[in-house]
């Protein structure tokens, strides 16, 4: 059995045509000794960096706390604006200007919506472990040891992990809050990026105000267990994500072709409602250069939504959702992605660049 398979990414804002292809360079701060030292080929895992949120950037605080690990040891010392400073210039030296101009347009494009949209549920923009999830999956996140982990787990097919997560509550807070949020967007007729190239319906979670909460729930939840499991594809390393609400329905998205995920690792879990159909089916993991071979038979597996219950998986295991045939499904989408693997993701030019690693 073959599949065409395609790759969900998020949606982007499309960059304005320039008349200029030259990178803006910024003046480096005195620092003739630092600006010396070159970046770290591989980050400094053990190094805590500082909190970036709240800063008037033009990129993501996420990218320059993940590229902090990336400095140079004399540097990591130094004021949080001197480290600032010299990141800001490496990535607008080595960016494209209708990159910075994207990102910059979705930085207002998100500001715009927190500014006016007036949360339903403020309890949900901050991360309340013991409000949210299932007594046994905190539990075995408390004591972050792979026996407790594969205690509440089930993996029914290779690299496909299933088990209790989210509390019902949690659940119910969540989608009344989307719903909240699409009522505010119709009613204002506010023009809204959907979640990927493939969903047409559903909301981007951090586009209104829920980014820092799942960060958390990346950072203390899910790379706990990605480093136990996911550690060839950086799950030790997670440190952005992208995190939205996918709606399935008569009237909404129906289903979803086969394809592999923008991500490292990818968290799915059923919110709710009432439906029928909807199952994930899997067909094991791929490389690009090998992404439409054969599935074998022991990398065939079909798995249906439990509200509360969560999938968690490589991006690069190919899945699909099937036709949901009544009622509406909501799952909660987390990719999550590594600066280790992809240090310039969000930077890179569209040609080859040396950036000067060591």
């Amino acid at each position: 059995m073959s599949f065409d398979v395609s790759r969900k990414e998020a949606q982007q804002p499309a960059p304005p045509s320039t008349g200029h292809n030259g990178n803006a360079v910024a003046v480096l701060p005195s620092m003739s000794t630092v600006t010396a030292n070159r970046l770290r080929l591989n980050p400094n895992t053990e190094h805590k960096p500082e909190n970036y949120e709240g800063l008037q950037l033009e990129f993501s605080p996420l990218l320059f706390s993940s590229l902090e690990r990336y400095l140079p040891p004399p540097m990591l010392s130094l004021p949080r604006d001197s480290k600032l400073h010299y990141m800001r210039d490496i990535i607008l030296r080595y960016s494209p200007d209708g990159e910075r101009i994207r990102v910059q347009r979705h930085r207002e494009y998100r500001q715009k919506i927190i500014s006016h949209y007036q949360p339903l549920h403020r309890e949900l923009y901050t991360m309340h472990a013991s409000n949210f999830f299932a007594p046994s999956f905190l539990k075995a996140i408390n004591e972050n040891k792979e026996e407790g982990f594969r205690s509440i787990m089930a993996e029914p097919t290779l690299g496909v992990f299933t088990f209790e997560m989210f509390q019902p509550r949690f659940c119910e807070l969540l989608l009344s809050e989307v719903e909240n949020f699409e009522k505010w967007v119709h009613e204002t007729k506010f023009r809204i990026m959907r979640p990927n190239t493939m969903n047409k319906f559903g909301a981007v979670l951090d586009d209104f105000g829920l980014e820092t909460m799942l960060g958390k729930l990346m950072e203390d939840f899910i790379r706990p267990i990605s480093k136990v499991f996911f550690s060839d594809v950086g799950g030790s390393t997670l440190d952005s994500h992208h995190g939205f609400v996918v709606e399935y329905g008569i009237d909404r998205d129906v289903e979803l072709g086969f394809h592999v995920d923008d991500s490292e690792v990818t968290l799915n879990v059923c919110l709710g409602k009432q439906f029928s159909g909807g199952d994930l089916f899997f067909r094991g993991v791929r490389c690009d250069k090998h992404v439409n071979t054969e599935t074998q038979s022991d990398e065939i597996l079909d798995y249906s939504h439990v509200p509360g219950r969560a999938v968690l998986h490589r991006g690069r295991h190919r899945h699909g959702a099937r036709a949901t045939t009544s009622g509406q499904r909501f799952n909660l989408l987390l990719w999550c992605r590594s600066g280790y693997l992809h240090p310039w993701r969000m930077v890179q030019h569209d040609t080859q660049i040396t950036f000067g690693l060591s």
